[in-house]
């Protein structure tokens, strides 16, 4: 059986965060969320703003949010294809992993600033990092 573990991802715009999801989840049979997916099926053509934009992400995070949990909690491993560039969205994200028990792994793809030294490498393209660690977008 996986063991269960919240994989997150760190980079810009099109760096290639999604394949990457894509990979950790065939790897650790995971299952996948993906915030892109989720908006364009439940809010299409609905997204015209930022503000939209946040009110809808918010919609998912909160129905999202208990379900993740309760999947990490059950021992299924769980690839978040969520932003993580502000310090509200990493804390969203790592609160999940703390709030089930079980530890979190973000994956950074480009830069390696800020990048602590772990020896626990998930992929030869990106880095294991803290959540608390990810520049992404400051």
């Amino acid at each position: 059986m996986p063991t269960p573990v919240l994989h997150l991802l760190c980079g810009k715009i099109a760096s290639g965060k999604s394949t990457l999801a894509r990979s950790l989840k065939a790897e650790h049979s995971a299952i996948l969320l993906s915030e892109d997916h989720w908006l364009s099926k439940l809010y299409p053509d609905q997204i015209k703003s930022v503000a939209d934009y946040v009110l809808h992400a918010r919609r998912i995070r909160d129905v999202l949010g208990p379900l993740v949990i309760d999947m990490l909690s059950t021992g299924t491993p769980v690839v978040l294809d969520f932003p993580a560039n502000t310090p509200a969205d990493r804390h969203w994200l790592r609160s999940l992993a703390d709030t089930a028990k079980v530890p979190h792994r973000i994956e950074s793809i480009g830069s390696t600033a800020g990048v602590l030294h772990d020896p626990i490498q998930l992929s030869k393209k990106s880095v294991s990092m803290s959540v608390d660690n990810c520049a992404e977008a400051r």
